[in-house]
């Protein structure tokens, strides 16, 4: 039987005692997270700047909240930068790993039963045809086997991506992205384009009435196609929100008419959903929240709640591209990997976790509109699930972006107990899906001291 969403926000694992979390013991970061740190940095180098901004060492994890080595309780509110969506450590999820840690570790692409059990799992969930699937251990695997197959299945080469971007870090993914780095030598892999996605905040193209003008995008990048590649593109690959970005949403009618526009060109859509995908938006892809069906799609972070699994799906006609593009790969599909993922797909489908996904959204939207009445450096706010973004800015005319306000209150809510994502002047936030709604407002409310703090420290 399964259970209702009210029964499980009240469910005691993954329910938060607030009065014993957040629970801070020693200002954080403290002397054991200090030396910890300084020990292993002589090592281990190239840090995220969320680590460079608050350097805390953390010894465990349970539900949603994090404990670091000097005793301080956090609320995770990035669930792992998006990663544990059903919080640390679910116990099913847990004890499926450990089964086939202790039973099969590997079997490179050979047929499993677990495997099997997995993409039959897939094929029921997920929407319109989207039954033909690989594994890989990471997601940027899963884009850049996502890119051969949209050329493997078209016979074409070139692929549009959009500004802001973020799809990984090897030299495929990073070329769709809106990363500089000298070690690719500031040059992106040939065939790689960029054009601009409306940004709801931020649009660039607006009608009369000040709404957005998705068609005019649809326009440019017909006009762009035509005019700026050598009419050999095979796709578009985009997120359906733009993560590293900051939690930037798209106007409701975009995705459709892009889907639209791709069919009337013989074009292949590719959404990266490895980070809004498997529960983070309250679906299963986000843009079933649109109504659309990509013809592939990257799935990864939450998809094995933390175990580096990921997966490349693709529509019925497309699926025997695989055979074409040397899919396989040697920890792609392990039994460990596919455990951990069909666990999390059933805690997802017996705790009714899509349903109060969309609950816990709505509710922290609420929440955050309010704020953002109090507060003049709130620029922006937006919300899809478990997925939000506070923009902060010095001017609500202008929009400049307010980057030290971003970090400091980043800083300050962190040695408050809560466990975070920084994106300069842009909060990101991406609470466990099972995260109780008594929960979330106690982290939005260190949140918003935080961003009281700023305002009277920087203005």
């Amino acid at each position: 039987m399964t259970t209702s969403v009210k029964e499980f926000s009240t469910r005691d694992w993954a329910k938060v005692d607030l009065n014993e979390c957040p629970q801070i013991v020693v200002p954080p970061p403290g002397p054991r997270s200090k030396e910890y740190h300084r020990r292993c940095t002589r090592y281990f180098k190239g840090l995220s700047g969320q680590v460079r901004l608050f350097p805390v060492v953390f010894e465990e994890g349970q539900g949603c909240t994090l404990v670091d080595v000097d005793g301080n309780r956090y609320i995770d509110f990035s669930s792992g930068i998006y990663v544990t969506t059903l919080g640390h450590c679910h116990p099913k999820v847990s004890e499926a790993i450990a089964r086939y840690a202790n039973k099969l570790m590997n079997a490179h692409d050979f047929t499993t039963p677990i495997k099997t059990l997995l993409v039959e799992k897939l094929a029921e969930v997920l929407p319109g045809d989207l039954n033909g699937f690989q594994f890989y251990d990471a997601g940027t695997a899963a884009v850049e086997a996502g890119m051969r197959v949209l050329r493997a299945a078209t016979g074409r080469n070139e692929i549009v991506s959009c500004y802001y971007d973020f799809h990984g870090k090897t030299y495929g993914a990073v070329s769709l992205g809106q990363i500089r780095s000298t070690v690719y030598g500031r040059v992106r892999a040939p065939g790689c384009h960029m054009v601009p996605r409306p940004d709801t905040y931020r649009p660039l193209w607006t009608k009369p009435d000040g709404s957005i003008d998705t068609d005019r995008y649809i326009a440019f990048y017909d006009e762009y196609i035509d005019k700026a590649t050598v009419h050999d593109v095979a796709g578009f690959v985009l997120e359906p929100i733009q993560g590293w970005g900051g939690s930037i949403m798209p106007p409701d009618d975009f995705f459709p008419k892009l889907r639209r526009y791709c069919d009337e060109k013989g074009l292949l859509l590719m959404a990266d959903e490895v980070l809004t995908g498997w529960g983070r938006t309250g679906k299963w892809l986000c843009l079933e929240h649109w109504d659309v069906v990509p013809d592939v799609v990257s799935l990864g972070k939450g998809f094995g709640n933390g175990f580096p699994v990921t997966c490349v799906a693709v529509r019925e006609p497309y699926k025997e591209s695989f055979e074409r593009i040397s899919a396989s790969s040697s920890y792609g599909g392990n039994p460990m990997a596919c455990a951990a993922a069909l666990a999390s797909t059933e805690v997802i489908l017996e705790e009714n976790l899509l349903e109060h996904c969309i609950e816990l959204g709505e509710h922290c939207l609420r929440i955050m509109n309010e704020m953002k009445d109090r507060h003049p450096i709130i620029g922006d706010v937006r919300c899809k699930g478990a997925l939000m973004g506070i923009e902060l800015v010095k001017d609500r005319q202008t929009k400049e972006p307010f980057v030290e306000a971003g970090e400091f209150v980043y800083q300050h809510a962190f040695r408050n107990g809560l466990a975070w994502i920084p994106a300069g002047h842009i909060l990101r936030m991406s609470p466990p899906i099972v995260m109780d709604l008594d929960t979330a407002t106690k982290a939005l409310e260190i949140i918003e001291e935080a961003i009281g703090a700023a305002e009277k420290a920087l203005m």
